[in-house]
Formats: structure tokens, C-alpha cells, sequence
């Protein structure tokens, strides 16, 4: 499917984005795992989802997902708990990794719509990611709706990354990582450093990010009515919840408005048929106009953040080996690299 036509194209003239279609781990249409985890959003999630209401109490309920999540650790994954103000992290090393930071390190910010999720719920991908990488990841247990709004969440993961500057890690050895509304934090996390004079880590990595909360265009986009997970509606809605002044949805507040110049490199990925397809098309080309290298890797047959859903598809296995050769390959090394598994 080619993207939607629309008029908020970037302003700059620069490069072009590196657009990858994949259809499947070894581009022979989506794995049989693959398609049995559709045909379960699209038959049990999708119903569930259309009827959930955005308000108080269930953004409250939704909040108990992640205590609700008790996932032990892969055998010698180990977890550091850091306790940062009003929230709380976790490093995560797999065996034989260093807790020495400046060799290089991952930040990792979950998703779940700034409303749900948290540590235990992605503990499985950033240990995937912390094996495959060789490095240690902080994971970001950031505040969320209705604690604090969207601008408090990003203040959480740029005191995440301030702590881990503070700790011996080095910009140009670190990688932020994010899915979903933590992609979007991948991103306002890093303008928010750059605006503030605080240096950028070396690459910023978004699985199926949320990165534009004005929603008029998804409404609009094909993939509206296809998706089997994400409801515009609902995006809509905790967008107004979390990014409104005023009354007023705050633009500045979305990464696609925001001075991308200057930012590391970047890679994306969406799943063909998700509605925030749009919003990582989008991002790819503002951030190439402004001559930021960037791929977007388009996967069909998938859910939104599928990596995250099932670490052990075929095609999210695919996908985390990328991330890993993603990060090796731009940071930065101080007195060597700890490599894992990153083929």
C-alpha cells in the first residue's frame, strides 16, 4: 500500500529516507507464527479494543497490567533496580556483560500509550535486546497518565538518560530504543536533550512509534479501519488527555514538529497495516529533509510493535538482530565493546 497523500510535507529538500518492505523473516510472506498472532488481535484484541472507554478509571485499570505482568527474567538475565524521582528503572545485563557503562549502552522506553505497561510487561524484548547487544540496558519505568502528562513522562527519560551520563556512560555509546508511545519518547526525549545543550546519544531506534498526537490525518489514512490492534479514537483521546494546554493540543509537544536537525541517525519500523504507519512515514521524511540518515523498515502480515507482543516470531527475531547490528554499528567505542549475538 502506498502512503496517503497529504500536505504536511517537510519543508526542507534533503535526502531521501532508506524505505525497506519486508514480507516475512526471509521475505517468503509472514511466518505461520506471525499469522496465528494477527488472527488473534484481529478476532479477540480488535472487538475489545474498539469498546474500551478512555477515561479515569480505566486508564487507572490499565495501569494494573504491569503489576498483573509477573514474567521472570530469562536464566542469567540480571536486573539492577535504580531508583530515580517518582519512578523507577532497571539495569538489565545478560551474562558475562560488564556493568561498566562506557563501553556502550542501551536506553530502553516501553510503550503502552502512556496509560499501561512497564517493566515486567517488556522485561522479555530488553532482555532479548541485552543479549543480542552484548551491553547493558536501562530500562525507563516512567510515570504515566494520569500521574503526569505526556511533557512529565519525556522529563523522566531525559533524567534517565542524565543518570546514566552521570554513571560513566558516553553520548556517542549510547542508543535510545522505543516502542509505541515509548517511541515517541525515543524521540521528544532527544529534542529535548538537544534543546537543553545535553549531547545526543549516538542513534535513536522506534518500533511502530507513536510520533504525531494530532490524529486528523490517521483518521484519514487507509490503515484506520485495518488495524487490528491501535484505535485512532483512543490514540485521539489520550492524546487530548496527556498533550492538551489549555484546551489545546500542544504541536510542539509531537517529535514530528519538532528541529529534527542534527539528530543521529535513525531507524524505524511499522508493521504494513497499523495506523501509525503514517506517523513513522512522516517522521522518515522530515528527518531525512532535515539530513538525518534514517531507515524505515514497512513489515507486512504484522501487528503494532509485534516484537514486543511475541520476542520469539521469526520476523521480530529478524527485526531485533537489526536493532542489535543498528547499535553496534554507530556506537562509538571507549576501551572495547562487549559484543554479543548481533549477526
Amino acid at each position: 500500500m502506498k502512503s496517503v497523500p497529504n500536505d504536511r510535507k517537510p519543508s526542507k529538500v534533503g535526502r531521501k529516507p532508506d524505505i525497506q518492505y519486508r514480507s516475512g523473516a526471509r521475505l517468503a510472506g509472514p511466518s505461520v507464527e506471525s499469522q496465528l498472532l494477527y488472527s488473534a488481535f484481529r478476532w479477540f484484541v480488535r472487538p475489545v479494543a474498539k469498546i474500551a472507554p478512555i477515561n479515569d478509571p480505566a486508564i487507572r485499570g490499565a495501569a494494573l497490567l504491569d503489576k498483573a505482568a509477573v514474567i521472570r527474567p530469562a536464566p542469567g538475565i540480571r536486573r539492577q533496580r535504580v531508583r530515580l524521582p517518582g519512578f523507577n528503572a532497571e539495569i538489565v545485563r545478560a551474562p558475562g556483560v560488564s556493568p561498566d557503562f562506557s563501553s556502550g549502552v542501551v536506553l530502553y522506553i516501553h510503550g503502552g500509550g502512556f496509560v499501561s505497561c512497564g517493566l515486567n510487561t517488556h522485561r522479555p524484548i530488553v532482555a532479548t535486546i541485552a543479549k543480542l547487544t552484548g551491553l547493558p540496558v536501562m530500562h525507563v519505568g516512567y510515570r504515566q497518565l494520569p500521574d503526569t502528562n505526556i511533557s512529565g513522562s519525556v522529563d523522566d527519560c531525559l533524567t534517565a538518560y542524565n543518570w546514566l551520563l552521570e554513571n560513566g556512560a558516553r553520548p556517542e555509546g549510547t542508543v535510545f530504543v522505543g516502542d509505541s508511545a515509548g517511541g515517541f519518547l525515543v524521540f521528544a526525549t532527544a529534542l529535548t536533550a538537544n534543546a537543553a545543550g545535553i549531547d545526543l546519544p549516538a542513534g535513536l531506534v522506534g518500533l511502530s512509534p507513536l510520533l504525531d498526537l494530532d490524529c486528523a490525518d490517521k483518521f484519514e489514512h487507509a490503515n484506520a479501519s485495518r488495524d487490528v490492534f491501535a484505535q485512532v479514537e483512543a490514540i485521539a483521546a489520550i492524546s487530548r488527555l496527556g498533550g492538551e494546554v489549555d484546551g489545546v493540543l500542544d504541536r510542539a509537544l509531537s517529535p514530528v514538529n519538532g528541529d529534527l536537525e542534527g539528530l543521529p541517525p535513525s531507524l524505524l519500523f511499522a508493521a504494513e497495516g497499523e495506523v501509525l504507519r503514517w506517523d513513522s512515514e512522516l517522521m522518515a521524511d522530515r528527518l531525512s529533509a532535515a539530513g538525518v540518515p534514517t531507515t524505515l523498515q514497512i513489515w507486512d502480515g504484522q501487528v503494532h510493535a509485534f516484537p514486543v507482543f511475541w520476542p520469539g516470531l521469526p520476523e521480530s527475531r529478524a527485526v531485533l538482530r537489526r536493532i542489535a547490528r543498528f547499535v553496534e554499528t554507530h556506537i562509538q567505542p571507549d576501551r572495547g565493546i562487549v559484543r554479543g549475538k548481533s549477526a
